[in-house]
């Protein structure tokens, strides 16, 4: 308790110093909480879009489709899959993909066709709630067809209008049928922009002459589930089948988000070692003006790890006070971030490595966002105040009492 006394007394001789000092702490703070919020924001809105609207968790392909993808490389006798994979706790659903032309009045362009079931693929992708106009998919409606946006903008077509489509049945006769635009997706990705169209899986069955199997499933797997161990899993479920994760599928983007976790702790590292320089001038300062003080103490019997507990005890305590006001002020912040984001509609549209972007960036907080830069701060501060303590603590008594 006299430790702290004295520290506490020593911390406030200089107020200026001691709160510019807590005034860097408490901003470097504030800042990194949050960076670090809008990182994870980041992050988890990317990841999200990646395995909610397109990707899933899993993937499942015949043999040798994703290195030649071919109408006719189909997965046979799906359903008894996907039974399966419910059983074991996992949530599935195939897919039908062919490419073609689709066509307005006007203009032309290639397009691939992805034949859903409405019901079923809700269980594992949120494409139906992303509609920009119009509406989803209907089975009532078996004609209608939703585009991307970009594809719809090239077509000079909108909600209610005709498009024909073109493209070779799987029996080599010519597929085309004309068909009615249902409704046009927000920006999903490159792919599904520029070309994508969604339709009932029976009406592709039909345009196709795909009479059974489905060229891909996918797969959501439980939250408490790692995604290693839910591949090896599934992969085992489906046999000789092409099993592959999303971080298999897209190496590039996967290694890209983890970049970009690496890039924020970097980022902590900088600022941080910055603020410890400020702590080290500090402190240093006042051990310098305090020099004779400390000779007299040392002369007087004063043990060293009682400086030096003294010294390190001003800066828990202006660490202390940063991390309070830190604290503080970044809770406000940070239930607005999290709430209504930052706006950058003007960027609308905009996809990185094909996926796309929302132009609402939300931040994302839990307690590791918060412990995380508060233990940082608090570790590199305390050993950014070791060395002026120890030069504080064994300091010679009679040259610091002869010091001027």
């Amino acid at each position: 308790m006299r430790v702290f006394k004295m520290a506490w007394r020593n911390v406030w001789r200089n107020r200026r110093r001691t709160i510019v000092t807590i005034a860097a702490m408490s901003l470097a703070l504030f800042s990194m909480i949050q960076y670090s919020g809008l990182m994870t924001g980041y992050l988890h809105g990317m990841e999200r879009n990646i395995l909610d609207l397109e990707m899933g968790d899993i993937q499942i392909f015949a043999p040798d489709y994703l290195d030649k993808p071919s109408i006719y490389n189909r997965i046979e006798n799906p359903d008894v899959l996907i039974k399966k994979l419910e059983e074991a706790g996992y949530r599935a659903s195939g897919r039908l993909k062919g490419g073609g032309l689709a066509a307005g009045d006007n203009s032309s362009a290639g397009a691939v066709f992805r034949g859903v079931d409405p019901g079923q693929d809700a269980s594992v992708s949120d494409v139906y709630k992303h509609v920009l106009r119009g509406e989803w998919l209907d089975v009532g409606e078996p004609a209608g067809i939703v585009m991307g946006r970009r594809l719809a903008l090239s077509l000079d077509v909108d909600v209610g209008d005709e498009v024909v489509v073109l493209s070779q049945a799987a029996d080599g006769s010519m597929a085309n049928d004309l068909f009615k635009v249902r409704g046009v997706l927000k920006s999903i990705g490159e792919e599904v922009d520029r070309g994508g169209i969604y339709m009932i899986d029976q009406t592709f069955r039909e345009l196709m002459v795909v009479p059974d199997g489905v060229h891909q499933i996918i797969v959501r797997k439980p939250p408490a589930v790692l995604l290693d161990k839910a591949t090896d899993e599934v992969a085992s479920i489906a046999g000789g089948a092409d099993t592959r994760s999303w971080r298999q599928l897209t190496p590039t983007l996967a290694s890209m988000l983890d970049s970009s976790r690496g890039a924020m702790y970097f980022m902590f590292v900088i600022v941080f070692l910055a603020i410890a320089i400020v702590i080290l001038n500090a402190m240093l300062m006042a051990v310098f003006e305090r020099i004779r003080e400390f000779g007299i103490l040392k002369a007087i019997g004063v043990a060293p790890w009682v400086v030096f507990k003294t010294v390190i005890t001003e800066t828990i305590i202006q660490t202390g006070l940063a991390i309070a006001a830190g604290g503080i002020l970044s809770i406000p912040a940070a239930i607005y971030l999290s709430t209504y984001g930052i706006n950058l509609s003007s960027m609308s549209g905009a996809s990185i490595m094909g996926i796309a972007w929302d132009p609402i960036w939300k931040s994302s907080f839990s307690v590791q966002t918060f412990t995380g830069p508060v233990v940082m701060l608090a570790a590199i501060v305390l050993i950014a105040a070791l060395y002026p303590a120890l030069k504080a603590a064994f300091i010679r008594p009679v040259a610091a009492m002869h010091h001027r």
